[in-house]
């Protein structure tokens, strides 16, 4: 398989097929992330990604997941996209499951149909990267979407059938918008009722933006007390008819996988034993991007 950069991809995707059909992230300006810095943007040639599915079809016929790498590979022209799925359907018939990065723009740049095409060749998930539901967290970390425009998005490639898992960042807000952050992507994620949520703890990352803002003091890093406690008002106010909700990144202090509405009860009865010291958090040093 051929690879360039930096080649990420979801947790839930560790025993997947890896096809990197992009190099980068389009968007590139969210002051968290250090990722794709100093990576420029592209799609990367047709040949190479068919070389690298025929590659897969030989080496890889255990595996029964592909992930369709890097940032945000939906924003790949439609036609060349139905390309890329209808040669991965041919060569690699017994996959069970496709997914890809997915962001607002990416969505927005698809009709309705284009995205129902897609599912019919095997998209059956997306991840979309909403960090907050406050747009003026949103507006601060520089992610290029407002709370009203995720919402529309992610209503949008949920009713075209691709399922969605929504990633969502504790401590992104600082310590001045902790609560409304927590309760305004709450809103926001009940407004979508995504299939999945994962929920992952702020890790500053020299050389990017937010981080010059903490060692400037422009931005209050919160501890792990109010991260779970941002925790517990996000779930308090996430009303989902049938979701996971997910918060055991290597980035979380307390493990936690909940299936919404049921378990909303004893999970936030779980976050308060924990925070009454109950519990005992991972150390600080067990933590990990």
């Amino acid at each position: 398989m051929h690879y360039e950069g930096m080649v990420i991809r979801p947790p839930s995707e560790a025993n997947s097929i890896l096809l990197q059909v992009t190099v980068g992230c389009s968007h590139n300006k969210c002051t968290f992330c250090g990722t794709y810095k100093g990576e420029r943007f592209k799609i990367k040639p047709d040949e190479q990604i068919m070389t690298d599915i025929a590659y897969a079809a030989k080496q890889y016929t255990f595996a029964r997941r592909l992930f369709i790498c890097d940032g945000d590979a939906l924003i790949v022209p439609q036609k060349r996209l139905v390309k890329i799925l209808e040669e991965i359907n041919r060569q690699l018939p017994w996959l069970e499951r496709i997914s890809v990065y997915a962001n607002a723009k990416g969505i927005k740049m698809k009709s309705r149909e284009e995205l129902e095409q897609l599912r019919d060749l095997g998209l059956k998930l997306a991840y979309l990267g909403l960090e907050s539901g406050d747009d003026e967290t949103l507006k601060n970390i520089n992610k290029g979407a407002s709370s009203a425009h995720m919402i529309e998005m992610g209503r949008k490639i949920r009713s075209a059938g691709i399922q969605l898992s929504i990633t969502v960042l504790l401590g992104v807000a600082g310590k001045n918008r902790s609560a409304v952050h927590a309760q305004e992507t709450g809103r926001v994620l009940s407004a979508i009722d995504p299939e999945f949520v994962g929920a992952l703890s702020l890790m500053l990352i020299p050389g990017t933006e937010l981080h010059d803002d903490y060692e400037a003091g422009k931005f209050e890093m919160i501890g792990s007390t109010e991260m779970l406690r941002e925790l517990r008002t996000m779930i308090e106010h996430t009303h989902m008819t049938n979701g996971l909700f997910h918060a055991n990144h290597a980035s979380n202090y307390l493990p936690i996988r909940a299936k919404l509405p049921e378990d909303k009860e004893k999970t936030l009865r779980l976050i308060d034993e924990a925070l009454t010291g109950k519990i005992k958090l991972k150390p600080e040093f067990l933590r990990a991007l």
